[in-house]
């Protein structure tokens, strides 16, 4: 445990989501850079910190806490910022957004970004499931542009912690993999998702 937030992470990493977090929320934190080409996530020392050796991590006084929804909802509560409060009306839908925007469009991004991870070294496999994680990605913004567009859960009416995940993932998809087309992935598709995101990079 320690006395101060530290937070593990990599640029562009699920860490940014965190990072964002934090700023925004004004909270101070000591960042803990990890080195991804030898491997450190994967070390004793870190896995004993997040035993999946995944990032990001935060330390807190409590302990540690890993998984990006997890941190992002446990700092919302804790400093009473960017999320209803557990009693407010709209905490149930403001919670489907979050694990939505975690279990699957952050999961689809992921899939496209490593098929390796998923098909294994069959070049063949991996454009094809790329290009239908196109369209199932797509469709998981939809359902965002629709809920930020009718202010459900809470969305579109303040910054909130899934504002800033959902622009960090759209940010994934417009670089990574390099050397591709990525037409298919314009945030200005999605006309509530892309003010956000322009309200996210004004602060």
């Amino acid at each position: 445990m320690t006395d101060r937030y530290r937070l593990h992470w990599v640029p562009d990493n699920a860490s940014l989501v965190i990072r964002l977090a934090l700023e925004e929320m004004g909270v101070p934190y000591d960042a803990v850079l990890l080195d991804r080409i030898t491997r450190e996530h994967k070390s004793p020392e870190y896995l004993k910190i997040n035993p999946a050796g995944l990032i990001p991590a935060l330390e807190t006084p409590e302990g540690a806490i890993f998984e990006t929804a997890a941190i992002l909802l446990w700092l919302a509560d804790r400093h009473g910022q960017m999320a209803p409060a557990p009693d407010h009306p709209n905490r149930g839908a403001f919670l489907k957004y979050l694990f939505f925007t975690s279990n699957t469009l952050h999961v689809t991004a992921r899939m496209r970004f490593y098929p390796d991870q998923y098909l294994g070294s069959a070049q063949e496999t991996h454009a094809i499931l790329r290009t239908h994680l196109q369209g199932e990605f797509r469709r998981h913004l939809d359902v965002l542009e629709a809920a930020d567009a009718a202010g459900d859960g809470g969305l579109g009416e303040s910054l909130t912690i899934v504002d800033v995940y959902v622009a960090c993932v759209c940010r994934w998809c417009m670089l990574y993999p390099t050397g591709e087309n990525k037409t298919w992935c314009q945030i200005s598709d999605w006309p509530h998702l892309h003010a956000m995101a322009r309200r996210l990079e004004a602060c």
